[in-house]
């Protein structure tokens, strides 16, 4: 199929949550006070790449355990392995896109200037990792489970653990920016961002789930999440 006659499923506005939600009160100021534009007809730019297959990655940039000290000391805290598959809705691999993942560290600390908790920064971890997907889909990090943290969306909110997760899809517009919480976690229902989503499946999809088939044993427990981007317009047979 030709670049110029490709198209992705329309994103569904009624599953993702909406831009203004009063709960999670920093989507106030930040949600567009105008109509949005609707775009009839996508760009090439939109409906194709990036192509990553020049892009060099380093030996440890899926592993978080490693590629922050360089080797002169491990990181605090539990110890995990995230992995999964990036598809689309229709069950298709996504092979050689970017997944990108960022974190807090045990205590909850992200490494960056702005993050004023108290909980101390790890000097031996900065959050941080990227890897691409192989030729299934799959990808894979080694990392140290994030601890929750409090904000001030009201008195007492706290965050639940948490990745933050990007992944590019098979093009620019099928890009999905999200999170990975913990399989078991009492904070998730409290969560003034979890609640900006009405559907119960669509939060679902957001867990991560205890994965001990892939878990080592005396070295750390594994969380399974499989990532779904919106997959193209496909014709359909009798027998599908």
């Amino acid at each position: 199929m030709s670049h110029d006659n490709k198209r992705f499923v329309a994103r569904d506005r009624d599953w993702h949550p909406p831009a203004y939600a009063p709960g999670y009160k920093t989507s106030v100021p930040r949600s567009p006070q105008q109509a949005l534009v609707s775009m009839q007809q996508p760009t090439v730019s939109e409906l194709t790449g990036p192509d990553f297959s020049h892009l060099r990655m380093g030996p440890h940039d899926n592993d978080l355990l490693m590629n922050f000290s360089q080797g002169e000391g491990l990181p605090q805290g539990e110890r995990i392995i995230m992995h999964g598959r990036v598809v689309d809705q229709f069950g298709k691999p996504v092979p050689h896109t970017l997944v990108e993942m960022w974190q807090a560290n045990a205590g909850g600390r992200y490494r960056h200037k702005k993050d004023a908790y108290l909980a101390p920064l790890d000097p031996h971890f900065g959050g941080v990792g990227r890897c691409l997907t192989d030729d299934q889909g799959g990808y894979r990090f080694r990392t140290i489970k994030p601890g929750p943290y409090p904000w001030p969306n009201d008195v007492n909110s706290w965050r639940p653990a948490h990745i933050h997760v990007s992944v590019t899809g098979p093009s620019i517009s099928t890009r999905l920016i999200t999170q990975m919480y913990f399989e078991g976690d009492p904070l998730i229902p409290l969560c003034p961002i979890v609640h900006t989503l009405s559907d119960p499946e669509a939060v679902d999809t957001m867990i991560g789930r205890l994965d001990m088939a892939h878990s080592k044993p005396m070295d750390c427990l594994a969380y399974r999440f499989d990532i779904v981007v919106r997959g193209e317009l496909q014709t359909y047979f009798e027998n599908q």
